[in-house]
């Protein structure tokens, strides 16, 4: 890989463009880390196995490209988890009321229930969460449609989902949640580079931080990382070209106010910072050749 990006054409390592899934779902497509998150959500719990797990992950529902979303039934329960990283919004109850829908139609279709028939259809108790590996302080355990939205009004419909932020001492949540962190750490020293995300896998290793999953999954963990990086530098670089667009739009339209008011063509230059040229061809001031 060159010095200067992640996605040099030299680098010595093809990197998989193809990868969709964040690294919380390739971690928890393993049924035994799944089965650790489960008993993290659920200690009381000591009956269940990991065999009573069964994925209902959907493809495609809430996320623009990588996959960073789960859906696993657990007997009568189903629980649907989404990870929410750098930014904190809680529009994500909106996304988890979503998911729920599409995953609820899905269950009704396999379990052949029709929501015609006079019987009453079975339906799974509905758990969700997010699981929030930011920087933001969060200081609510749930959040809900009716509070965030209306105002704690009654209305026809609410969503409560519970917000994850750290887990236990040790536990898989808690894990993740430092692996995440470390992976933003050495960002912040390495920049978005191959050697940021084999730097935090060494680290993590050697904090027996998720180590059996490292271990053993190190080159997809990287190619994910690095699909995510380039997925977040074009991101960004859409809403920086978004934000000079919007400000040459309002230089424009203010260039526009101060000359209809009769302010010198001169003044408004240096108001709008631009150059006399530039505010004259702005206003139609520049005879056509």
């Amino acid at each position: 890989m060159g010095d200067n990006g992640i996605s040099s054409a030299s680098d010595d390592l093809l990197v998989n463009r193809n990868v969709k899934d964040s690294v919380f779902r390739n971690l928890f497509s393993d049924k035994k880390y799944l089965f650790q998150l489960y008993q993290a959500l659920h200690p009381e719990d000591k009956d269940t196995t990991i065999d009573d797990l069964e994925y209902v992950t959907l493809e495609n529902v809430l996320v623009r490209d990588i996959y960073n979303d789960l859906g696993v039934r657990v007997g009568d329960k189903l629980l649907l988890l989404i990870e929410a990283q750098s930014t904190w919004t809680e529009n994500i109850i909106i996304r988890c009321l979503m998911y729920m829908a599409r995953t609820l139609q899905d269950y009704f279709k396999q379990t052949s229930q029709s929501l015609f028939s006079e019987k009453l259809v079975h339906m799974p108790e509905p758990e969700l969460y997010v699981i929030y590996t930011g920087d933001s302080v969060i200081d609510k355990e749930y959040i809900s449609l009716s509070e965030t939205f209306f105002g704690g009004k009654q209305t026809a419909l609410d969503v409560r989902v519970k917000v994850v932020l750290d887990g236990k001492e040790g536990d898989i949540i808690n894990q993740y949640v430092v692996f995440t962190k470390v992976i933003n750490d050495q960002v912040k020293r390495y920049g978005r580079t191959r050697e940021a995300i084999t730097e935090a896998i060494r680290i993590c290793k050697n904090r027996n931080i998720l180590k059996d999953y490292l271990t053993s999954r190190e080159k997809e963990v990287v190619d994910i990382m690095i699909t995510l990086f380039d997925q977040q530098e074009v991101l960004e670089d859409y809403i920086a070209s978004d934000r000079r667009e919007q400000a040459e739009k309002n230089a424009k339209e203010t260039a526009k106010t101060l000359y209809d008011n009769g302010v010198a063509v001169d003044i408004i230059a240096k108001s709008v910072k631009r150059s006399v040229r530039t505010i004259e061809n702005w206003l139609g001031l520049v005879p056509q050749v």
